[in-house]
């Protein structure tokens, strides 16, 4: 089975050794960040530092400056790695190690451009502005990371790309000496935290029939009884539904009507950027690069695995990366609704045809797909007619979609990597046809030499290793 580990360029940059070392692992590709958020990071391996400060948001990269130039929401750039172009660096010390490398692309999710740009963000029923979310359906916006996704995926050296946040940012934010725990959140209640009422959001619940502020009002209530009991009301209800309880609780604490004109128009808002974003990266690259998004199954859900519609997001993108690290229900909770909806999404894949967006309140105004209408066959390994080994069954050509389970392999950030190989089995059994390992560059030395035992267990079991 096909596995690639997420990497940033400061793991490599400086660190002679790092391209072989993973490479030894039994990984075919990593995914090397290009774009990304702020961060703190450890660098356990590395001979020069063990911490590195990734103040805020950038490209990894020299941006383009004939493409920013005169535009006020740009890419900034970075400082805290050596040289003009650290993911350049550190991609030719992957290739030279005889890996294939993706780029790793985070879109909304920019705590940078919402602290200098403070209008474009998203805003919660309370007025609260989250500097970090920067509303999608904002015209301005979308334009930004529609151009960001082509210019950051498109990198020299790359094969392919693994596009995060491509959707709505909401509440649920890693954030410095966070505070916000005191009162805990159903998922119902992480999504009414999460709806915007910027001046776009809100002009477009007006024009879909409901005044801004009669919706307003209707979150804010909904959201009374968790600040007064904490998982009080209908929300307090899901857990056992799982993604569909989150959004019955949702009907519930709305009403079927509202909660509908929300997903109308949120749905349409990630349906243009996604559609908008792949076709971007497809005209900017060769044929046979491959555009997979970080993606959830319920649409309603926010944050670096975006919600989407299973089978329509595989209509036009070449496959998705889910998460997976948990117990069993919880990936066959991801995976399932996606091994369901490969087949419809290849057959409008291969026809060069695409479901209709058919909301009224779609943030384009109804005035035409930003793709132009046109789909291109799955990626690398369908251009090729390739043949994928998943647990159940062998599948070949353009019918593919690549189903990537995304395992965290840091026992400090709860990851399992003792369990790999046998979780691995059991994604490949619910339709998984690649693995993801989060993340190479942040794992101690005993959590990798677990990793490279579960790949070499992996390899011997199937006779092989396959190339999707």
């Amino acid at each position: 089975m096909r596995t690639a580990a997420f990497l940033y360029p400061w793991d490599v940059v400086g660190d002679p050794a790092a391209a072989d070392r993973l490479a030894g692992l039994g990984i075919q590709q990593v995914t090397l960040a290009s774009a990304y958020h702020s961060t703190r990071a450890l660098t356990p391996r590395h001979p020069r530092h063990r911490i590195v400060t990734a103040r805020h948001s950038a490209v990894l990269y020299p941006p383009d400056p004939a493409r920013w130039a005169g535009r006020a929401l740009r890419p900034a750039t970075q400082d805290w790695t050596a040289g003009p172009d650290p993911f350049g660096a550190a991609a030719r010390a992957l290739a030279a190690a005889g890996l294939e490398v993706h780029t790793w692309v985070v879109l909304a999710h920019n705590s940078r451009l919402g602290a200098e740009h403070p209008a474009v963000v998203v805003r919660n029923a309370y007025g609260d502005p989250y500097p970090w979310a920067p509303c999608i359906a904002r015209p301005e916006v979308r334009e930004y990371l529609v151009d960001l996704a082509a210019e950051a995926a498109v990198r020299p050296g790359a094969a392919g790309t693994e596009l995060e946040s491509c959707g709505w940012y909401g509440l649920a934010h890693l954030h410095a000496h966070d505070k916000t725990g005191g009162v805990p959140l159903t998922g119902a209640a992480q999504y009414l935290m999460s709806v915007c009422f910027c001046t776009v959001c809100a002009a477009g619940y007006t024009r879909l029939g409901v005044p801004a502020q009669e919706v307003r009002a209707a979150v804010v209530r909904a959201l009374e009884p968790q600040w007064s009991a904490g998982r009080a009301g209908p929300g307090d209800r899901e857990g056992a539904g799982g993604r569909d309880g989150e959004w019955a609780a949702v009907e519930e604490l709305l009403g079927a009507e509202l909660a509908g004109l929300l997903r109308s128009w949120r749905d349409g808002a990630a349906r243009t950027l996604q559609r908008a974003a792949v076709r971007a990266v497809r005209d900017a690259a060769a044929d046979g690069f491959r555009v997979l998004l970080h993606a959830d199954p319920a649409a309603h859900r926010c944050g670096a695995n975006v919600g989407v519609d299973p089978a329509d997001v595989l209509a036009h993108a070449d496959g998705v990366v889910l998460p997976c690290t948990g117990d069993a229900a919880a990936r066959a909770d991801v995976l399932g609704p996606f091994a369901d909806g490969r087949a419809g999404g290849a057959d409008r894949r291969a026809g060069g045809a695409d479901r209709p967006d058919g909301g009224a309140g779609r943030p384009d105004g109804g005035a035409g797909r930003p793709d132009g209408g046109a789909d291109r066959p799955a990626g690398a390994a369908a251009a090729a007619g390739a043949s994928v080994t998943t647990g159940a069954s062998v599948t070949t050509g353009a019918s593919v979609a690549t189903i990537a389970a995304n395992f965290t392999v840091v026992s400090g950030l709860g990851g399992s990597p003792g369990t790999l190989a046998a979780d691995a089995a059991h994604a490949a059994a619910l339709g998984a046809t690649e693995l993801r390992l989060y993340h190479a560059g942040l794992a101690s030395d005993r959590d990798l030499a677990a990793v490279g035992d579960a790949l070499r267990e992996i390899g011997d079991n199937s006779g092989k290793r396959t190339a999707c």
